[in-house]
């Protein structure tokens, strides 16, 4: 299974939404602490990309030397449709400066330097520490992720639904009360295997892992025939 450093690595350079909370400043419109894009550095800080004019950069200019404490809020939103639609958040907190020789014309990066980081998600909650989150991996799939989820509901949805067969005497909790099958929805997708939800009455979740992990989609559609053959066999 993935790390939670390795998760929240994954979170935090992914395309899911975020925005930049620091304390005592008030903003009109929360959409001002968005940033425009995100990048991890080398040593595991977080560089957000913001408009010059944002209240994000004015407030990190005006701290200068002083320590400006801010949070970088990260959600998940499954791109499927499914109960519970939010898989996780994570929270990066640190201290905020300046580093406009980053940016282009009109726009500014501000640093955030991690001192705490924390994620909840399908797979638990955990702190990270901010040595062990600078040197944890990005998951190979985190790009594809939502393409892959979307292309399996919508083309293989009849396969997924079959993955209920592997569960053994566990699929007794995925029936309705009138007996009818629950419905199969691919929720979560990384190197390490595919995650389920199954939802009718009630829902539950079940993981199916790869053999090996997948570095890439290549392997990724090897692994998803192979688990598809065993769920049809």
């Amino acid at each position: 299974m993935p790390s939670a450093a390795d998760r929240t690595r994954t979170l935090v350079q992914s395309t899911c939404s975020a925005v930049l909370m620091i304390p005592g400043l008030d903003v009109p419109r929360t959409e001002q602490l968005v940033p425009q894009a995100r990048v991890v550095g080398p040593d595991g800080e977080v560089f957000l990309l913001f408009p010059a004019d944002s209240p994000a950069v004015r407030a990190a200019t005006h701290a200068q030397d002083d320590e400006l404490p801010a949070v970088l809020e990260i959600t998940d939103v499954a791109p499927v449709s499914v109960p519970q639609r939010i898989r996780g958040r994570a929270w990066v907190s640190g201290w905020l400066t300046c580093a406009p020789g980053l940016a282009e014309p009109g726009s500014t990066m501000v640093r955030l330097e991690p001192g705490e980081l924390y994620v909840d998600d399908l797979w638990g909650a955990c702190s990270v520490d901010a040595d062990t989150f600078a040197r944890a991996s990005v998951d190979p799939l985190t790009a594809h992720e939502t393409e892959l989820l979307q292309h399996l509901h919508s083309a293989h949805s009849g396969q997924v639904q079959e993955l209920c067969g592997l569960l053994g005497d566990r699929t007794r909790a995925l029936a309705d009360g009138d007996g009818s099958p629950v419905r199969a929805v691919p929720l979560a997708l990384d190197r390490f295997g595919l995650r389920v939800r199954f939802v009718g009455e009630r829902c539950f979740d079940a993981r199916f892992d790869f053999p090996e992990p997948v570095d890439g989609v290549t392997e990724l559609r090897r692994a998803m025939r192979a688990l598809f053959s065993a769920a049809a066999g």
